[in-house]
């Protein structure tokens, strides 16, 4: 293995550019290039904004509690109003998914590691930076004024001034970035690094969720990238793309916005779709129901979705009909979303449930979401939708479906795969507590929104006048959102119990559910290196299959044990990505220019050089650390874009599954 051995180790180090060295403390989680640590990191931050856009939620409520409402000022409002919308959608449910995704799909696929590492790190620090740049807006005093969804002409310098909307615009950019990056690198891993005999329709529900997102991340972000590019020339340089005086057209931004935005509900919705899709079969004791049904209903939400986003234009004047055309396939995109609910009530149906709390909030999605769904399809009936639009049953509607359908869904997946990623269970009581407080405050908080919609109570306002009988639903909701607050604090609270009680707590189980998925071929919680060696997939929910058999009377039985089934995770000398420096540094070049198309171009030339210079340290630097102790040796293998070329690798054979990467 003398040229391998050449090739990694070169004589003396290369200064900047050799890799760092750490492997514990903050330093390490800095420059990780681990899936897992990834994951964890967009989880953790995801919760952060999950805090703030709460204490926003409330803010809310107890400004609209009471009629003629002194908590906030108008302005105040629009602002708290426009962030808790950014922040709940862009920083908290979208990341919360890609925090399941890094973490869970290269092992449900049988990889050690995702296609492009670097790409993954540098794609959670360029949405760090787009969330940090966000909320950057409450410090100088000018958060973002124009609703979540930004309507233009309405954000143009005239209505409204200031750097608020230029925030927003250049945040969301930056946001964007990252979804690309992760978007293509997820797309390459599931593609091209599946286990050996894991065809796509041996694949997880989950993978596949994640996987149909990823696509519709990759055409719809450039949709509102565009979008954002002519709002900050028309605000900015003196163009005139949405000012209708100017012989623009006021519906361009309303088009783009929207043909972006529906997508991105599903973007929202179907991770969570894939998590409870994994839940309800474990908990039910059951396979899941019309598995390539759910494959395919949930792709054909996807292409579907990209039909039906001029039903949040009814009341433009886009015309008859567009009218019909789009009232018909918001009808039809409500097949392939029965088609899911069906199915998971079939797996459900003779199934002996265990109502453990993963599968209390799977439940509650498939109960939310069914109400949201059905509050949806009303507006694909033009009259109705003229009535509804602007009022608060879009609200009631849009939450049954976000925290309802994906929101819910997460801590269905919190609570599952815990054991996974931390090695411990989250404690039994405190998570029955956390399901029934957040779906008794859910329920209360938005489900007299459809009432008060119906009675004509229009949403974006700050306050209203006495006597027009929305007094009591808004105190009635406004309690609910504080009970909703109480689930979340509790939640938190039995993150920490449980910690605690681990230290001293024996060591969870290897298969604490009854699990089907081959992400539990894994110890708990997940070892570095993923897997001992690569795993063969013969069968859909392969790690059951490994447990169970049929008697000769054709009766299911136990055949082996989970210690019988699971790798032990003591496997060495695995080949394992490098850490970086460079993602952080290109990543913090970004806000930097945001500053600069702001207030002085110095801020973009400061910007600038930090994106060239990690751009350039990325390039240059060594494939591993030229100092560090090596001996794998097996790159042509490593699940990673930092390779050698393969005439520099050892020709010799595999002589130990160790040795082996997957993928």
């Amino acid at each position: 293995m003398s040229d391998v051995t050449e090739l990694e180790a070169p004589g003396g180090s290369i200064g900047v550019y050799t890799r760092p060295k750490a492997n514990t403390g903050w330093r390490d989680w800095i420059t990780t290039v681990d899936h897992k640590k990834i994951g964890i990191l967009y989880g953790a931050t995801a919760m952060f904004f999950f805090v703030i856009g709460g204490i926003e939620a409330l803010l809310i409520r107890l400004q609209l509690a009471t009629p003629d409402g002194t908590v906030l000022g108008a302005e105040t409002y629009n602002r708290v109003f426009t962030m808790h919308g950014v922040t709940m959608v862009f920083l908290v449910i979208m990341p919360l998914a890609a925090a399941f995704a890094n973490y869970l799909l290269p092992l449900q696929i049988g990889a050690r590691d995702v296609a492009f590492p670097r790409m993954n790190a540098l794609s959670f620090w360029v949405f760090l930076a787009g969330g940090l740049f966000l909320n950057m807006s409450w410090i100088v005093g000018d958060a973002p004024d124009g609703g979540w969804f930004a309507y233009a002409p309405n954000t143009g310098m005239i209505f409204s001034p200031g750097k608020g909307m230029d925030y927003y615009a250049i945040g969301l950019q930056i946001t964007g970035i990252a979804s690309l990056v992760s978007a293509m690198n997820l797309i390459v891993t599931v593609l091209n690094m599946r286990a050996p005999g894991m065809t796509l329709f041996k694949m997880p529900v989950f993978t596949w969720m994640i996987l149909v997102v990823q696509f519709l991340l990759l055409f719809a972000v450039p949709v509102i990238t565009v979008a954002l590019f002519l709002l900050l020339f028309d605000r900015n340089f003196g163009a005139n793309f949405f000012n209708p005086e100017m012989g623009a057209d006021p519906l361009l931004w309303q088009h783009l916005f929207w043909i972006f935005g529906h997508p991105e509900v599903y973007i929202l919705i179907l991770p969570s779709f894939g998590i409870i899709s994994e839940v309800i079969p474990t908990f039910s004791r059951k396979p899941l129901f019309g598995y390539p049904f759910m494959v395919f209903s949930g792709i054909a939400i996807g292409f579907m979705g990209w039909g039906v986003w001029a039903h949040h234009m009814f009341v433009s004047g886009i015309g008859p009909i567009s009218v019909a055309a789009f009232s018909v396939s918001t009808m039809f995109i409500a097949v392939p979303t029965g088609v899911k609910i069906l199915n998971w009530l079939a797996t459900m149906w003779g199934g002996r449930i265990r109502f453990n709390t993963p599968m209390l909030f799977a439940s509650g999605v498939v109960s939310m979401f069914t109400i949201g769904g059905l509050s949806g399809v009303t507006h694909s009936v033009a009259p109705a939708d003229t009535q509804q639009t602007d009022t608060y049953y879009i609200v009631a509607h849009f939450h049954y479906v976000i925290f309802g359908g994906a929101l819910l869904g997460i801590f269905a997946g919190f609570y599952f795969w815990w054991p996974k990623v931390f090695g411990h269970l989250l404690d039994e009581k405190w998570g029955k507590w956390n399901f029934w407080l957040m779906i008794v405050g859910f329920n209360m908080t938005f489900g007299p929104m459809h009432i008060l919609g119906l009675q004509g109570m229009s949403r974006r306002i700050a306050s209203y006048s006495p006597g027009f009988g929305f007094e009591f639903w808004n105190m009635f909701a406004s309690i609910g959102a504080f009970i909703i607050a109480l689930g979340v604090a509790v939640f938190l609270i039995n993150v920490i119990i449980s910690a605690r009680r681990a230290r001293t707590a024996p060591p969870v189980g290897l298969d604490p559910w009854d699990a089907r998925g081959p992400e539990w071929f894994t110890p708990n919680p997940t070892p570095v290196h993923n897997f001992d060696s690569e795993i063969q997939i013969d069968s859909l929910d392969e790690f059951w299959h490994r447990k169970y058999g049929e008697d000769e009377d054709g009766r299911v039985v136990r055949v082996a044990t989970a210690e019988e089934v699971c790798q032990d995770g003591s496997a060495t000398d695995i080949h394992l990505p490098s850490p970086s420096y460079w993602p952080v540094v290109l990543a913090a070049g970004l806000p930097f220019i945001g500053f600069g198309l702001m207030y002085t171009l110095w801020f973009c030339v400061l910007g600038g050089a930090l994106v060239l210079m990690g751009i350039y340290g990325w390039i240059f630097e060594p494939v591993d650390d030229p100092d560090g102790p090596h001996g794998h040796g097996h790159h042509a293998d490593e699940p990673t874009e930092d390779v050698p070329p393969e005439d520099s690798v050892d020709d010799e054979p595999l002589e130990t599954a160790e040795e082996a990467p997957v993928g």
